[in-house]
């Protein structure tokens, strides 16, 4: 069904399908960044991140944007979901697009959810969680190992449960122009838990860091 064709459908999500349809890559670009940035302050509050203080000089846009934990976090997130998650993503999807291009029933449909699920899914979690954590804090090689190994099961473990769910009420639910404005739905959600999780265990690991380091300043 084009989206031409279907009147009913909302002008706003017309011109995004449109465009997704004509230039897919930058918008998916741009769709994730602006995800990103979202995730990134709704999660900082989520974690009780504390706001990040400014000079009581500062502009009064300064003081609202640190009440708002919006900050360079933030930025660096967006220009990890324009640069990065988007990319990847759409090499890693279009790959298995193609593959199973022309072929149907079901087990062209279990095929593809495997691929998706023992492939893209490990790969795009492994990516997320090595850049989110030097973004959030972690700069040596062993600090983000750190993150990976604690995350990438349980986030994994997540995706595993919520990806055929997701594929399943599209496929019986919805049109196929809603698919993907209802996978972003479901990825922002779940990335926003994602990043609170990662985040707290970015805070532990700091928190541990910095008595370790007392210690060693007592013990002197």
């Amino acid at each position: 069904m084009s989206v031409a064709a279907n009147k009913k459908i909302n002008p706003v999500l017309a011109a995004y399908l449109g465009a997704l349809a004509a230039h897919p890559l930058r918008t998916k670009a741009l769709t994730t960044s602006a995800l990103q940035f979202t995730q990134e302050v709704l999660a900082s509050h989520l974690a009780n991140v504390p706001a990040q203080r400014v000079s009581k000089d500062a502009s009064i846009l300064s003081h609202i944007l640190a009440r708002a934990k919006v900050n360079q976090k933030a930025i660096y997130m967006a220009l990890y979901g324009f640069f990065v998650s988007a990319p990847v993503s759409h090499v890693l999807v279009g790959a298995t697009q193609k593959a199973f291009t022309g072929k149907t029933g079901l087990a062209a449909k279990i095929g593809q959810l495997l691929a998706a699920n023992l492939v893209v899914a490990p790969i795009q979690i492994l990516v997320y969680l090595t850049f989110t954590s030097v973004i959030n804090g972690a700069r040596s090689v062993n600090e983000v190992s750190r993150v990976v190994k604690g995350g990438f099961l349980q986030v994994l473990r997540v995706t595993w449960m919520t990806l055929p769910l997701t594929v399943v009420v599209a496929q019986t639910y919805l049109a196929p122009e809603l698919w993907v404005p209802f996978m972003n739905a479901v990825q922002f959600v779940t990335g926003t838990y994602f990043n609170t999780k990662l985040k707290k265990i970015n805070a532990r690991l700091l928190e541990k860091k910095a008595k370790k380091d007392r210690d060693v300043d007592d013990a002197e």
